[in-house]
């Protein structure tokens, strides 16, 4: 039975929300992170506020703090691996610091793993990017929206690896030494190719996290820019359906360690940017204010993962649609709007 969690990033989105979860079940959580990003420093108050002392935390940077790391390591019976540079847009204006973060980082954490005595349970936080631009599926347009031609269900794991964008690269080749440390050390290892991911605790902006990013500005009333026709399209998953399938891979380790899943909402939670920006004008009763500009370097025009693979193996399923976890994500904002200030020449959204 896992009792111990270390969660690597676990200050950010994801981690917050898991180790909330892990605590409110009575596990001991440690959380190692540096704390670099927007909103870490808001989310360990939260979970202090409710846990107290049981939220144990170890200042790090998987580049560097590899004692530390080590450390951390040895006391946990399930590493969750959330540290990340996570924007495209960033990874081309930085690449080095991209590739030790996302690259060199996550091989620190395997060998801090297959170096330990207790070798602990690995998850790996991956992105559906490491499927890159997908140029040769047919893209058709429907209703206002792009969808695959010929891929009903979403993309399978069965798909070619194609890394596109030096972020594409880098979560790529952790995707992969994630993937084999499983083969050749046996580790107990699986990596989580994620779609767009959203829900309470996140902290986005406009390079990543787009869900949240246009929800935040459409409670304070300010615009936002669609880069594109806004009409691309994802599969939205709220954070909570997230962590349950985390939950069912740690339970079922022994047959689905050494294996890559696709982890999104799959084809019945969808959403383009058009229509959030829809859910967020009948949420407030006027429209969001919006521009338009030219297209990202690596975005794709639909991304759907199958998730088929990951209800089969986990036996999960995503239960919180697209409607209802927007809402919630926006429930939560507006207790929170201490945290997210706006100009005061931005409009009151009542």
């Amino acid at each position: 039975m896992a009792d111990s969690y270390l969660l690597i990033g676990g200050a950010g989105f994801i981690g917050c929300n898991s180790a909330d979860n892990y605590l409110s079940r009575g596990k001991t959580v440690t959380i190692f992170d540096n704390f670099a990003r927007a909103g870490t420093e808001d989310n360990l108050r939260w979970l202090q506020e409710r846990h107290g002392n049981r939220v144990k935390v170890c200042r790090g940077d998987i580049r560097t703090d590899l004692a530390a790391l080590s450390d951390a390591v040895a006391g946990a019976d399930v590493v969750l691996h959330l540290a990340a540079q996570v924007a495209v847009t960033t990874s081309v204006r930085n690449p080095r610091e991209d590739f030790e973060i996302n690259a060199l980082g996550t091989f620190n954490v395997l060998e801090a793993v297959r170096n330990s005595p207790n070798r602990p349970i690995v998850l790996y936080s991956s992105t559906n990017k490491v499927y890159g631009k997908m140029d040769d599926l047919a893209v058709i347009e429907q209703r206002g929206r792009y969808a695959y031609a010929s891929l009903p269900e979403g993309v399978p794991e069965s798909r070619s690896l194609d890394f596109y964008s030096p972020y594409g690269c880098s979560k790529g080749t952790g995707d992969q030494y994630v993937v084999d440390y499983a083969r050749i050390y046996g580790l107990r290892t699986v990596a989580f190719r994620q779609s767009c991911i959203y829900g309470p605790h996140q902290f986005g902006i406009e390079d990543q996290g787009w869900v949240a990013w246009f929800a935040i500005r459409a409670m304070q009333g300010l615009p936002v820019t669609i880069y594109g026709d806004g009409k691309q399209v994802r599969d939205v998953l709220f954070v909570e359906d997230l962590i349950a399938a985390y939950n069912a891979a740690i339970e079922r380790i022994d047959t689905v360690a050494g294996r890559a899943y696709n982890m999104g909402g799959g084809p019945a939670n969808t959403l383009s940017l058009l229509e959030l920006l829809g859910l967020l004008d009948a949420r407030y009763g006027q429209p969001t204010p919006h521009s338009f500009d030219e297209w990202r370097p690596g975005d794709q025009l639909v991304f759907v993962a199958d998730i088929r693979k990951a209800e089969a193996d986990l036996g999960w399923r995503p239960r919180v649609s697209a409607s209802e976890g927007v809402n919630r994500l926006l429930d939560w904002l507006e207790a929170n709007r201490r945290l997210f200030p706006a100009p005061e020449t931005a409009a009151t959204l009542r």
